[in-house]
């Protein structure tokens, strides 16, 4: 496999320095916990090889949540993009054939390249509200393709299937003898009720998540995946053992006794989540230069500077860093036009929010042509 780092890991604010930055705009997940908020107690836990599927009680805990989902159908994996990677590296292979939606996260299109196989990507655009075109997905079949891959809630657009969508998706795998997986990181915070669980519907349907990025805790390198076929279960924990044999059991541990715990943090969460939304809301939809589609899931939505304005955009990005420590991540992250930028609404605290957006809007005059 040819590896190739990705833009937005090299650029992302952790690499950068999190010292440069006064107001982060360019994060993907709600705000960071502090360890002594969350209550975590570990004194009684041996340090030793844990289960290799992943802690029993973890999974039983992430199952329950859905119907037709039992803990032997849950893998906890290092997060989603060891999730991602398991899944990827398993099925496909050169002579495979790849149907993804693009814009993405890098690791859904990366890994996949990394491979060599073959790739049709399905582009959504700003026109169409960066609706999903089940047809394009349909008309894109080949006779060597093995895996269909979407996000939903989408990122970096925050845009979401509905469940007609998702049934029509499961239909053309079935019907093709290919896989759907379905990222749904963001599901846990979905502005409206999300259709089921992908993978509670069919056995050609993989779903995956993690605590990263709707929970605040992504220094815990813990996710999941979660498919009802059990050959390809053994598949999946057969490629995590060769990779790291196990999770780290002092992570699982910490995401258990969260989850256990989750709605006493999930309130707060959401409240600032929603403040900082509604703030976005009014300054975007009063603007004279940007423009977006509503997100309907998740914390980041990607905006545009209309096509009629005239501005450097290598010099914004540079001015809103350089003069006003303020980050975002440009739209080459996703392999788009640096026009547009992927802004995210739940990580700054509020006052710091509306302090970047401010900031933007400074940069912009700074920058018009």
């Amino acid at each position: 496999m040819q590896y190739k780092r990705m833009p937005i890991e090299i650029e992302s604010p952790e690499s950068l320095g999190y010292d440069s930055i006064e107001c982060n705009l360019a994060e993907s997940s709600v705000r960071d916990v502090l360890f002594k908020d969350i209550n975590i107690n570990l004194n009684d836990l041996v340090i030793a090889y844990g289960d290799h599927i992943g802690k029993p009680a973890l999974r039983e805990l992430i199952a329950k949540e859905h119907k037709n989902i039992s803990a032997s159908d849950v893998l906890l994996t290092v997060g989603a993009a060891g999730a991602l990677f398991i899944i990827n590296s398993s099925l496909l292979k050169k002579e495979d054939h790849l149907i993804v939606t693009r814009p993405n996260y890098a690791t859904n299109i990366e890994t996949p390249r990394a491979i060599g196989c073959e790739i049709s990507f399905i582009d959504l655009h700003f026109e169409e509200k960066y609706i999903l075109d089940v047809d394009k997905i349909k008309a894109a079949i080949q006779p060597n393709t093995k895996l269909l891959s979407i996000t939903t809630p989408h990122n970096p657009t925050g845009t979401m299937i509905n469940e007609e969508q998702l049934h029509a998706l499961i239909q053309i795998a079935e019907e093709n003898d290919c896989y759907l997986l379905v990222d749904e990181t963001y599901r846990d915070i979905s502005f409206q009720t999300p259709p089921p669980l992908a993978a509670t519907l069919s056995k050609k349907a993989i779903s995956i998540s993690s605590v990263s990025k709707a929970y605040g805790i992504p220094g815990v390198r813990l996710g999941w995946l979660i498919t009802q076929d059990k050959s390809l279960q053994h598949l999946f924990l057969a490629a995590k053992e060769q990779i790291h044999i196990c999770n780290s059991i002092v992570d699982e541990e910490i995401t258990f006794q969260y989850l256990v715990k989750k709605e006493n943090y999930f309130s707060s969460i959401q409240k600032d989540m929603q403040t900082c939304f509604s703030i976005l809301k009014t300054w975007i939809n009063k603007h004279s230069y940007l423009e977006w589609i509503e997100p309907s899931g998740g914390v980041v939505c990607f905006p545009r500077f209309k096509k009629e304005i005239e501005i450097d955009i290598e010099k914004f990005y540079s001015v809103l860093l350089g003069n006003y420590k303020t980050y975002l991540g440009p739209g080459h992250w996703f392999e788009q036009s640096k026009r547009s930028f992927r802004l995210g609404f739940g990580w700054e605290k509020i006052e710091a929010f509306e302090k970047g957006l401010n900031n933007i809007d400074k940069a912009i005059a700074d920058c018009l042509k």
